[in-house]
């Protein structure tokens, strides 16, 4: 009788591992041999799978380090690849990937303005990927002609104020451009340092763009009358807007939302420029030479999916959305930013000349100083 037992206890222990292994795992995986499928990446199943081969991937991201985390995390959930990621400024990135010269110490880079992406990728240290999911891009504009760096964002440049700051002082809150470099700002303004962020090389290129080139950087001149402060990030004068410490800050508007929404601060004041602003467009690219291509283009369709991208309202980033089958952030719009409501950027001048302008405004400004070191 003891023996027949333990027959009946093997049969049925083997009958439970067959039916374990015949239930898979969470990643999709229903056979050893059978592809990887994830709704939403069908079709990329061989992709899938070389990713998975390479087991990891480096990311620099230039977007708000809550959203960065986030969208990391999720693709480490997804796909099962570990990733490892730094937050650093668009600055930061570009003199990184310049320095290392087609031997990157990431894979890819993700958010930011695209300036500084431009400006790699004429020197050759993007690598080219004609992503599957680019067709969900909204029109062309979101996209490098040579597939160097693909949109995932779109932000509206503007100013922040402290409402009450300014009312202690009696001075009332600026309306458009010209009124910044107004006496009555002095030390008042915080910008991002021309040097280390996307957002001021964009204001550059707005304000050259806005007035001529000469008049553009004059501008930049009078305004740096009333700076009393560039921070290395782009984000940097909207998080001291609602302390009082920075009074008025030019910056993307959707990060004086989250100032106000997440952090509490109701005395922030978003103005949208009346004579018209520019915007940017964030974006996502592969550094030529990576360790991890696979991955790194699996990162890329990722970027480009609302698996991703919705992740960003849900972590403190506001921006609006560049591909069609994603949900808008309702809380932009509550704020009355409109995408559409912008000036007509010129992307080819500002890839072409960047580099240029920001040393001429450098020279402009007698070298800048102390306000401007790196460190």
């Amino acid at each position: 009788m003891k023996k027949l037992l333990k027959v009946l206890l093997v049969v049925l222990i083997a009958f439970g591992l067959v039916a374990c292994n015949n239930n898979g795992g969470n990643s999709g995986n229903q056979g050893g041999d059978e592809p990887v499928t994830v709704a939403g990446f069908e079709g990329l199943e061989d992709l899938i799978a070389a990713a998975k081969e390479e087991g990891e991937l480096v990311v620099y991201g230039s977007c708000e380090e809550v959203y960065l985390a986030a969208a990391c995390e999720h693709f480490e959930e997804l796909f099962g690849i570990k990733v490892q990621y730094q937050r650093l400024s668009t600055g930061e990135v570009q003199a990184k990937v310049e320095e290392e010269k087609g031997n990157p110490s990431a894979d890819v880079w993700f958010g930011g303005t695209t300036d500084p992406y431009n400006i790699v990728a004429k020197e050759g240290l993007l690598e080219p990927y004609a992503a599957n999911h680019a067709s969900h891009l909204m029109g062309d504009a979101y996209k490098d002609a040579g597939n160097n760096w693909h949109g995932i964002y779109k932000g509206i440049l503007g100013f922040m104020v402290n409402k009450d700051e300014l009312a202690r002082l009696g001075v009332d809150a600026p309306k458009d451009w010209a009124d910044l470099t107004d006496p009555k700002y002095q030390g008042l303004i915080w910008l991002s340092n021309y040097k280390t962020a996307g957002t001021a090389k964009l204001v550059i290129n707005t304000m050259i763009q806005k007035y001529g080139h000469d008049e553009g950087i004059q501008y930049l001149v009078d305004l740096d009358k009333n700076v009393q402060v560039y921070t290395k990030s782009g984000s940097g004068p909207s998080k001291n807007v609602g302390t009082g410490e920075c009074v008025v800050g030019i910056g993307f508007l959707h990060d004086g939302i989250t100032q106000i929404v997440d952090n509490g601060y109701k005395n922030i004041e978003l103005i949208i420029p009346s004579s018209g602003t520019s915007f940017e467009v964030g974006a996502t690219a592969i550094f030529k030479g990576c360790a991890h291509p696979n991955a790194a283009k699996l990162w890329i369709e990722y970027a480009l999916s609302p698996e991703c991208v919705e992740l960003a309202a849900q972590n403190e980033s506001y921006q609006f959305l560049v591909i069609d089958n994603a949900k808008q952030p309702e809380l932009a719009t509550e704020f009355g930013l409109d995408p559409n409501n912008v000036m007509d950027y010129d992307f080819e001048d500002a890839k072409n000349n960047t580099d240029k302008y920001i040393e001429e405004v450098m020279t402009a400004l007698g070298g800048g100083d102390d306000r401007f070191k790196t460190e």
